[in-house]
């Protein structure tokens, strides 16, 4: 069997197996090595572990070395730490080195890890070593850089938090421990850390989060409540539960304690001179406790910060300027002496009196305010409703200036709903149309005041008094504060319905009603008449309060008068048939309702129970309520409009064939004449025609000669004046060209013999200067001295040839030409 040789270059290793003893060896290179038939090559060449500077690698089963030699056991095979792992650095293995057999590289080579500033890593112990144990966690701080161990691990990296200006940063404790600052903590315990700059918190700390400095101004403060009993950054003993505020004096910017919660930000309170507060629980200046249940009044101007458990009462007010006509009532909330006029007056609980203009006031805090009243300018149809508190009185004040005293107060009136619309309405005429209603709603203080319409009575009623009144208008009446306005419901529509109209004031006409009554007359015969009656009441309006009040008698005197005249038709009608019904309707309804004296037929109709007077009655409509009666009643009219129809038809006919045969006639006389003058004109057409035919064709033949002979003279004069133009131009080309060909030749000699001049005047004055150069070199040098340059080569070649035992050779620099027609002479014998 043939053996293998291995060559081994630098930094290379194999593992060689020894088959005879199983034991395995590490050959480093550079080495030709024969393998042996009892040997095997467990790994083939492979290069060894380079750690550059500042890396490391880590060994899995790494070999066992006692003082720096490595162990191996009795057969000679090396011992390692199986299960372990050993870090490995530049520093210790700076050189290349092999893996013996059983290790491992894990991984592969990294660079160490750099802590940067305000960085660390916070590491953990994974078994015992040293002072550690395992589960300890400590921090690496930055700058620097980490060096691992296998008894470490990197949990992770901290950063450190930047605490600003005006910041803090809050910490919570998450197991007993001595801080920094050397103040032992407990477990979950909270603090802030105040100092500006970079923090990396311990490991048995962690960040709960960063709190920003609240700025206090002079016109905002901080309100704080204590979560539990401590001592405040100010030095104070705060008790669990308390409130306090902060302001500009004792801190420009204030950072809540981890014991202080924040209520909110409380803005300062500002009164002008003309303003007033009244606070509510104030607290007391010295003690610091607030007054529950007290009141302070405070004035300004001032500036104030309202303390925890203040509040304002109905806020910032201003003071109460009162004018002459202005006052206001008071009611004393406790007892006190109040000064007033000069006199000393004792208030008790409730009392109420007045303040009057013109004056400031500050309601002191043992006052209250009851309302602020003005004088009412009363005008003589003015008024308004005015209550004593005392004794319950109602009274109406009309035509003054009236300022309610202490123990009054203003009456609101009730009407009923159908009279407050009706007292809204605007005067109408017609009590039937629906007025339009007025947009403002009525002050229930206000004397109820009601325009009585012309022609028109109100009647109104005295509860107190039980007595009523009737008023006619023209007129503006007022109510007193028992009295109500009787409201009358009328009959309305057609035929009338009961309770269609409400009204207060009774027009006294005259007025018209329209009604509709069915009669039935003697043959059986349905009628539906349509009437209208003019009516008024016929009542003396001064010192007749018995006929006045008689209008007011009967509530729907449209409804009964309509009923009672219907009752009167029906039974006349009813007596007569339809043809005497027809024939003298409007008579016979008149005398129906108005009676006859004797033959005359009367011309009224008197109520005695209201004095209503009817005075006429019309009739607008008859119609048949049976449909056979209609039916019958249309044809007999139709018959008669249909003769009548039928004859104005014939005589228009008759009438319209007269017409017709005079204009057919008319007609035909101007057809003619038409014609004549048309057969004349058409003459007169065809002689003109000729004529300005016979003009026409001349004007054209004499235009068309002359315009060819213009146009031939035009012609023949405009070739002669462009030939002309165009000899001229040739000319002025010529001229021009001539004299710019002349110009030129003439500017070329003289530039040419101005250059000739200067090249000659050049080369002049250059070889003058050479010469003078030349001359003056020489004779700076002199004549000897070039003899010798002259000299000096030839001699200097001859010496050196001569030195070297050199003959017959010739030396030249290659540009200088040799003289070789004497060269032979010596060399050839003669």
């Amino acid at each position: 069997m043939s053996s293998q040789i291995i060559r081994l270059k630098p930094f290379q290793y194999i593992h060689v197996l020894d088959n005879n003893t199983n034991v395995t060896t590490v050959i480093t290179g550079p080495e030709t090595l024969t393998i042996q038939d009892h040997q095997t090559v467990a790994l083939q060449p492979t290069a060894m572990i380079i750690i550059p500077p500042r890396h490391y690698c880590i060994i899995s089963n790494p070999v066992e070395k006692e003082n720096g030699e490595i162990l191996t056991d009795k057969a000679g095979q090396v011992k390692l730490r199986h299960g372990d792992e050993e870090i490995r650095t530049h520093e210790k293995y700076g050189s290349p080195f092999p893996l013996y057999p059983g290790e491992q590289l894990f991984g592969k080579v990294s660079p160490l890890q750099v802590v940067a500033p305000l960085t660390a890593l916070k590491l953990k112990a994974i078994r015992d070593f040293g002072t550690r144990k395992a589960g300890d966690e400590w921090l690496f701080v930055g700058p620097g850089t980490y060096v691992p161990q296998i008894e470490v691990a990197i949990v992770e990296v901290v950063k450190a938090t930047i605490i600003k200006a005006n910041e803090a940063l809050k910490l919570r404790a998450k197991k007993e421990f001595v801080g920094k600052d050397q103040i032992p903590r407990r477990t979950g315990e909270e603090w802030l850390l105040r100092a500006p700059g970079s923090y990396i918190p311990d490991v048995n700390e962690e960040i709960v989060g960063t709190i920003t400095a609240i700025v206090l101004t002079d016109r905002k403060a901080l309100h704080l409540q204590a979560t539990r009993t401590f001592t405040d950054f100010y030095g104070f003993e705060r008790k669990a539960g308390e409130e306090w505020l902060i302001t500009k004096g004792q801190k420009e910017k204030h950072i809540p304690d981890v014991f202080e919660k924040v209520i909110g930000e409380v803005a300062l309170t500002t009164l002008d001179s003309r303003q007033y507060a009244v606070v509510l629980d104030p607290v007391d200046k010295i003690t610091g406790k607030p007054r529950l249940g007290m009141r302070e009044l405070r004035k300004g101007e001032d500036s104030f910060f309202l303390s925890p458990g203040e509040k304002l009462e109905s806020g910032i007010q201003k003071v109460y300027v009162l004018g002459s006509e202005e006052a206001l009532l008071l009611r004393a909330r406790e007892k006190f002496a109040d000064e007033q006029d000069g006199e000393k007056i004792v208030r008790n609980p409730g009392d109420r009196w007045m303040i009057h203009g013109p004056c400031d006031y500050v309601p002191p805090v043992t006052v209250e305010i009851v309302e602020k009243r003005n004088a009412f300018p009363l005008d003589e149809n003015e008024g308004i409703y005015v209550r004593d508190l005392r004794s319950g009185r109602i009274r109406a004040v009309t035509g003054v200036v009236y300022m309610l005293s202490p123990y009054e107060e203003l009456w609101e009136k009730e009407l009923p709903p159908v009279v407050e619309e009706l007292i809204l309405r605007e005067a109408d005429d017609d009590p039937n149309e629906v007025a339009k209603m007025v947009k403002t709603k009525r002050d229930k203080t206000r004397v109820v005041t009601y325009q009585i319409p012309h022609s028109a009575a109100v009647q109104i009623y005295d509860y107190k008094e039980k007595q009523a009144r009737v008023i006619f208008g023209p007129e503006l009446i007022m109510l007193g504060p028992d009295e109500q306005f009787t409201v009358v419901s009328l009959s309305g529509q057609t035929p009338k319905v009961p309770k269609q109209l409400n009204v207060i004031a009774m027009l006294l006409g005259p007025r018209f009603s329209t009604d509709v009554v069915v009669v039935e007359t003697a043959d059986h015969a349905r009628l539906s008449l349509k009437l209208s009656y003019n009516w008024h009441f016929d009542v003396p309006r001064k010192n007749n309060t018995e006929a006045a009040a008689a209008i007011f008698s009967v509530p729907d005197f449209i409804g009964d008068f309509c009923k009672a005249i219907a009752s009167r038709v029906r039974g006349n009608v009813a007596q007569k048939t339809f043809d005497e019904f027809h024939k003298n309707s409007a008579e016979l309804i008149k005398t129906s309702v108005f009676g006859k004296d004797g033959d005359i037929v009367r011309n009224t109709l008197r109520f005695k129970a209201n004095n209503l007077v009817i005075t006429n009655i019309d009739i607008q409509s008859v119609e048949p309520v049976d449909s056979k009666t209609r039916d019958a009643l249309q044809k007999s009219v139709q018959l008669a409009i249909e003769i009548t129809t039928k004859s104005q038809e014939a005589a228009a006919r008759h009438q319209a064939e007269r017409l017709e045969q005079e204009a057919r006639g008319v007609l035909e006389r101007e057809k003619i004449k038409d014609e004549k003058l048309a057969e004349e004109s058409r003459k007169n057409l065809l002689s003109l025609h000729a004529k300005s035919m016979i003009v026409e064709s001349t004007g054209q033949a004499t235009a068309e000669a002359n315009a060819r002979s213009a146009a031939q003279k035009i012609e023949g004069g405009a070739k002669v004046k462009q030939a002309t133009q165009n000899a001229l131009a040739n000319k002025i080309k010529a001229t021009s060209k001539l004299g710019t060909t002349k110009a030129g030749h003439e500017s070329e000699i003289e530039y040419k013999q101005g250059l000739t001049k200067l090249e000659i005047d050049k080369a002049t004055e250059l070889a003058d200067i050479e010469a003078t150069k030349f001359k003056s070199v020489v004779d700076s040098i002199g004549a000897k001295t070039l003899q010798n340059i002259a000299n000096s080569g030839p001699d200097l070649q001859k010496k050196l040839l001569g030195s070297l035992g050199l003959k017959s050779f010739v030396i030249t620099d290659g540009s200088t030409p040799i003289n070789l027609f004497n060269s032979g002479e010596g060399l050839v014998p003669k």
